[in-house]
């Protein structure tokens, strides 16, 4: 068992204040493993750059969390914390793991060289992106994210046929198009590198079952564990940062209501037309316990 910050009466979501790295050495000591692992590392973009955020210019500063500290040292953390979260992850369990051209490389690089098998590299088309200030460039619209499994030869889970139904009959193919992070999800308050539930929700059902444990080693505001709570999976998300947790909580709260569940999965396209399809009982179907509990 491990201390959390905060977890719910029946165990099922969890989160952890500390770094990923001494949080997950603990963990690794108890011997639990994850089905699977959503990250959202730094991006090392924190270095007095502008953007556009809701029609203003902003500085793009994340916080000290997200400052490049050189090319050698970020290459280091970035293979610290895989080979750590390997050490967690089912032996046929899977990683995916987003970032920009500013991480992304040297994490396909990492990912190599530790063992992982990478299955692929998910192209988000963003429908909404900044403008580019400069008028230099390419308008940024896209972000990356690499799916990999841990084992080489050991077969992981993807629900193709689920896959295959959301996308209207095809195969679903690795460009998604959707737009970044909608208002409605940013009421509490927001992370500036807040991921969209949309997103993260098509991730689980490709690659999870209900009641999986998954983890997210970067948590922020847990738009993982958001997921995870309206798809009747489990979850342990880590930060250093306490004010994150502390939304984090709120959002969880907030989604525990029936009515903002229900909201909720009326906005996400892909639970939209599951729910379509399904019966009620499979929708609201309550997450008891089951299973080994982590804390």
């Amino acid at each position: 068992m491990i201390t959390t910050y905060f977890k719910n009466t029946i165990h099922s979501f969890g989160l952890c204040n500390g770094d990923c790295l001494d949080v997950l050495s603990k963990v690794s000591q108890t011997g639990f493993l994850f089905d699977m692992v959503f990250a959202d590392p730094p991006y090392f973009l924190s270095n007095g750059g502008i953007s556009i955020q809701s029609g203003k210019q902003v500085c793009v500063n994340k916080g000290n969390w997200d400052k490049s500290q050189g090319a050698e040292q970020d290459l280091d953390f970035t293979r610290k914390w895989l080979s750590i979260v390997r050490s967690v992850l089912k032996p046929s369990g899977t990683i995916w793991i987003s970032g920009t051209y500013h991480n992304i490389f040297q994490v396909a690089h990492c990912l190599t060289e530790l063992g992982y098998k990478i299955l692929n590299v998910i192209t988000w088309q963003k429908t909404n992106p900044p403008p580019n200030l400069s008028c230099r460039y390419f308008t940024y619209s896209t972000e990356f994210i690499v799916w990999a499994r841990r084992e080489r030869k050991i077969p992981h889970l993807y629900n193709y046929e689920l896959m295959k139904v959301i996308n209207g009959g095809a195969q679903m193919r690795d460009v998604w198009t959707m737009p970044a992070i909608a208002r409605w999800e940013k009421r509490l308050g927001k992370h500036p590198t807040q991921k969209p539930l949309p997103l993260l929700c098509r991730i689980l059902l490709a690659s999870t079952q209900k009641h999986d444990w998954v983890l997210d080693p970067f948590t922020g505001s847990s738009t993982t564990g958001i997921a995870c709570s309206l798809l009747n999976r489990r979850f342990l998300g880590i930060d250093r940062e306490k004010e994150f947790l502390d939304l984090s909580i709120k959002r969880f709260v907030e989604c525990q209501c029936p009515e903002i569940a229900s909201d909720f999965r009326k906005r996400i396209p892909d639970l939209r037309y599951m729910d379509a399809i399904n019966s009620k009982s499979e929708i609201y179907e309550e997450l008891a316990e089951y299973g080994e509990s982590l804390f």
